[in-house]
């Protein structure tokens, strides 16, 4: 089932965990608690999921009379789901000793990431993954955030992937700073940030993975260290990072005039490494430890200038680069679809809804290759959109109330234990606020406030 495949990334202990550090804060600051519960804290990401696959304007839309979704409205109120996402913890600030401040800028939402990121390192190890940097999209204040006019999102958090080839997010490091990832990495000394990041990522890869990168990680240096490990990296490099190897390859114009596909190589002495220089409308150039330019093949490629696919020769190289580059470009293309966009000026909360969005992607590769797999042909392929509205329909569903069958005088000797009772006796009665309901009643829902009747004949509790 998709909560099956959900609960390796999130589970009942870390609700927990958020149910206690929300409650336990909020009597710090305030002096009351909020008093939420597993349940609702399921509630709340299960509201959030929803909203996510229905892409409302605005998020106070979803408890309007026009265009309300009773899944959430009827599970939680409007101004609650509010006062949840805007006090929602991971952590009690208290508990943190200022050392531990000081070396982890992300420890207000550390408990949350090691929960993923082991659920992410369980995950089984191909032999070709990929490396590529993300943006988290989010203008707040936030001690690590960083601004890249390059890019899509130019004010955004960075964030290091590990990736299968199906887009199965493996490991990732969240970018404090150049000097916080060298002391997580062993012999840090002397490298540049490319070939740090690629160290911090492969720390769980077997000997003899391929991995793929771009030009911001790809180096000399940065192979010749993983092929001490026995890992073998491929991809596109600057030119001033192999001067030797630009110096022997053929000028692009030279390139150009052979036309596209033209291709030359260069290896090293030892023939551990190769840089191939290929044209294709511009000259590409690609160091590898693992592949080289044979065997050649052809390829479709769309021509600007005959404004038609026209067939041109590929090194092999090119080839095993792009089938196996996109791993991360596709766990990144999938989640933008559905993104959980609660705005907020909070960047814990803008993490968490981003990781969950990890979590719920990663399942739903892990459930689709599973359904290839085995075969099934009695088990349709959920679409991803599906799969997160199973997902959200099991979170809001998550309750534990009192039977609603159970008639009043039988409640006078029912105990159930306080994370269980939901309503209250009162001693004046008051009108029911059940739809359609003229009757009135001494019971008042602790979470909504509201009277409802709950007795054997009329139970609007239960309704």
């Amino acid at each position: 089932q998709p909560q099956e495949y959900v609960e390796q990334y999130i589970d009942a202990d870390l609700m927990r965990l958020l149910s206690h550090c929300t409650n336990a804060t909020s009597l710090a600051k305030t002096g009351r608690s909020l008093n939420t519960s597993v349940d609702e804290i399921y509630h709340f990401f299960g509201a959030a999921i929803l909203m996510s696959c229905i892409h409302y304007p605005k998020t106070r839309m979803v408890w309007s009379n026009a265009l309300g979704i009773p899944a959430i409205s009827d599970v939680m109120s409007r101004d609650r789901f509010f006062k949840l996402s805007s006090n929602l913890k991971i952590v009690v600030d208290d508990n943190v000793p200022g050392d531990e401040r000081q070396i982890d800028k992300l420890w207000k939402v550390r408990p949350f990431l090691n929960r993923l990121l082991e659920g992410c390192r369980l995950q089984a190890r191909p032999e070709c993954v990929s490396i590529k940097e993300r943006m988290i999209p989010f203008t707040g204040a936030c001690p690590f955030r960083q601004d890249v006019p390059l890019k899509d999102n130019t004010v955004c958090i960075k964030n290091f992937v590990l990736a299968s080839g199906d887009g199965i997010v493996l490991d990732f490091e969240v970018y404090q700073g150049a000097e916080m990832l060298s002391s997580q990495v062993e012999d840090s000394a002397g490298l540049g940030l490319g070939t740090l990041v690629i160290k911090r990522l492969s720390e769980t890869l077997p000997s003899g993975t391929k991995l793929y990168c771009d030009r911001f990680f790809m180096s000399v240096p940065a192979v010749d260290h993983m092929l001490r490990k026995q890992v073998y990296l491929t991809g596109t490099v600057m030119k001033n990072r192999v001067p030797k190897a630009m110096r022997k390859l053929p000028s692009d114009q030279t390139l150009k005039q052979q036309g596209g596909g033209a291709s030359a190589t260069v290896t090293r002495t030892d023939g551990e490494l190769c840089v191939v220089k290929w044209y294709d409308g511009k000259p590409v150039v690609l160091l590898s430890a693992a592949h080289a330019e044979e065997p050649k093949d052809t390829c479709q490629q769309w021509s600007k200038k005959d404004r038609k696919y026209v067939t041109v020769i590929r090194p092999s190289i090119v080839r095993e680069y792009n089938t196996n580059m996109g791993g991360v470009d596709l766990s990144d293309g999938m989640r933008s679809r559905h993104r959980m966009s609660i705005r907020t000026k909070k960047w814990t909360i803008r993490m968490l809804m981003h990781f969950t969005d990890l979590a719920l992607l990663n399942s739903w590769l892990l459930y689709r290759q599973d359904i290839q797999e085995n075969k099934n042909p009695t088990k349709a392929d959920m679409k991803f959109l599906e799969f997160r509205m199973v997902v959200a329909q099991v979170f809001l569903t998550k309750h534990d109330i009192l039977e609603a069958h159970i008639s009043y005088a039988d409640r006078q000797n029912v105990h159930p234990p306080q994370s269980r009772k939901k309503v209250i006796d009162l001693k004046n009665s008051m009108r029911c606020r059940g739809r359609g309901c003229s009757g009135k009643s001494r019971v008042r829902c602790i979470k909504c406030k509201v009277f409802l009747c709950l007795q054997s004949e009329r139970n609007c509790f239960a309704a």
